[in-house]
């Protein structure tokens, strides 16, 4: 967690063709269930959580950092895009860098991508980036 954020990461530790792919079904996933799941179970009115997520491709160092309580961290430019994307996301939706979406249209062309346009990025200037659109559910 990074204050109330979660990391995911794919393609770390071995090899995964498909890492982009599988970074996009789990966003999808995580923003369907987090839309089912109910703020208050004694509230229901209250409504169910909503959640931003963006993501970014590309390289990363890790390395297990402290002694006392040692944590696996990660550092480098794509954790702090793929931050910059989920914060400059919108509820329940997902928001990706154009590496990302390069790298999402070869791995799943059958998912939507759509071109969100050239956005000011804090720390980066102005970036083009894409909504990924989440699938409705045909058995809803």
């Amino acid at each position: 967690t990074i204050g109330d954020a979660y990391m995911a990461v794919a393609n770390l530790v071995k090899q995964q063709p498909d890492h982009t792919k599988r970074i996009a079904e789990f966003a999808i996933d995580v923003i369907k269930t987090a839309n089912r799941t109910l703020l208050d179970n004694d509230r229901p009115e209250l409504g169910c959580v909503n959640i931003r997520v963006g993501f970014h491709s590309g390289p990363v160092v890790a390395s297990v950092v402290g002694n006392m309580n040692p944590r696996f961290c990660l550092f480098g430019d794509t954790v702090n895009t793929a931050s910059r994307m989920e914060s400059n996301s919108q509820k329940n939706r997902i928001h990706m860098s154009e590496a990302a979406a390069t790298n999402l249209k070869g791995q799943a062309p059958e998912l939507e991508i759509e071109c969100r346009g050239r956005i000011q990025i804090k720390g980066k200037g102005e970036q083009l980036t894409f909504w990924l659109t989440i699938p409705i559910d045909d058995a809803n």
